[in-house]
């Protein structure tokens, strides 16, 4: 018994000082975006602006396009991959993220819409780093309303059926499909300005962010955080079972639907804003489920700060690698997620 514990408490030791790593190693991240880019900050600069020394040029950039950038990074990988870890516990399924249940395609098709019916897209510009579209905040809204429309099918399946966990991943492979058609319908109706305008959207862009999507971002993150922060015990007990979850006082249905719930919302909110970026929901709670085991309580905050910093460091290298041109974030969080992800499996199979 005595062994068994002292094995316990390693384990919690080791898990607590591999997120205390993460956190170390997403704020090395943050300083090095900080200086990435085509205009050149040196580290001296950054200490004369802390220091409250006139360095206009950087400050502007620093505090009006940088810094906003990393910490949209930031919220928005904790953001995607928070819910890819919660849904993967609430259905118990592996490939259970934002993106295959259907909720960033109906963000991209709500988008679509605005951009096609609505010529919210018009105002297309590009230059060598720059891409921005017309009417931005009204494609924010009609993308949210398509993620909104399309966790509101879900709920109606699940109250109507009283689906189970196997009906709910159908549901929404159903629901990714029919929304997917839906943006091929919208690319086949729009001109080339639109149809630019929606490839564009749906590559995710995080220099669409700014301090006001920021704030409303912390709203939404904090509370979410803080809720399956306290729900992690009742997520443990639900991993043996319905069953047992039931014989131990926590409802599954209940539980299930409100964090899906909440977990939709944060992901509608994300890809609102910042457009599809994918593989970040699914594979990085896998990779902090490789490193720290399957405890929820680990899984949920370890896949909060990795994603976190992984997003931040795809967003970097998508800055820097052919600079000044900026590649789409979601195409490195590709490139880079996914040879780690198959080192781990590999790691973990030779060992």
């Amino acid at each position: 018994m005595d062994k068994i514990v002292t094995q316990y408490k390693k384990y919690r030791a080791h898990n607590r000082m591999l997120i205390r790593i993460m956190f170390i190693l997403l704020f090395i991240t943050g300083c090095m975006a900080l200086v990435t880019g085509s205009y050149q900050i040196s580290w001296p600069e950054i200490v004369h602006l802390l220091q409250g020394e006139d360095v206009e040029m950087s400050r502007q950039i620093i505090l009006n396009i940088r810094l906003p950038r990393i910490l949209a990074a930031i919220v928005t990988g904790t953001i995607l991959s928070l819910s890819g870890a919660v849904m993967q516990i609430l259905l118990r399924n592996p490939l259970a993220s934002p993106y295959t249940l259907g909720i960033s395609n109906a963000a991209a098709f709500g988008a679509s819409c605005c951009i096609v019916f609505w010529g919210s897209g018009a105002g297309i510009v590009r230059s060598s780093d720059l891409f921005a579209m017309a009417n931005s905040y009204m494609i924010t809204l009609f993308a949210f309303l398509g993620s909104l429309s399309g966790l509101a099918i879900i709920l109606l399946i699940i109250k109507v059926k009283q689906a189970s966990v196997e009906v709910i991943i159908l549901s929404g492979v159903i629901i990714n499909s029919l929304f997917g058609a839906g943006i091929a319908v919208m690319q086949y109706l729009a001109d080339s300005v639109q149809l630019a305008s929606i490839v564009f959207w749906n590559f995710g862009d995080l220099g669409r962010g700014d301090w006001s999507k920021l704030i409303f971002m912390g709203f939404i993150l904090i509370p979410a955080l803080i809720y399956f922060y306290f729900k992690r015990w009742d997520y443990k007990v639900l991993a043996f079972g319905d069953d047992y979850a039931q014989s131990m006082g926590v409802y599954p249905q209940r539980t299930r639907i409100t964090g899906m719930v909440v977990t939709s919302l944060c992901t509608a909110v994300a890809v609102s804003f910042f457009g599809v970026i994918a593989f970040v929901g699914l594979a990085v709670p896998h990779i902090v489920r490789k490193l720290t085991g399957d405890s929820e309580e680990f899984l949920i905050t370890g896949a909060a700060v990795f994603g976190g910093m992984f997003l931040l460091l795809c967003d970097t290298v998508a800055r820097a690698v052919i600079s000044p041109i900026i590649l789409p974030v979601g195409i490195l969080t590709s490139f880079l997620g996914v040879p780690l992800f198959l080192f781990l499996l590999t790691r973990k199979k030779g060992g």
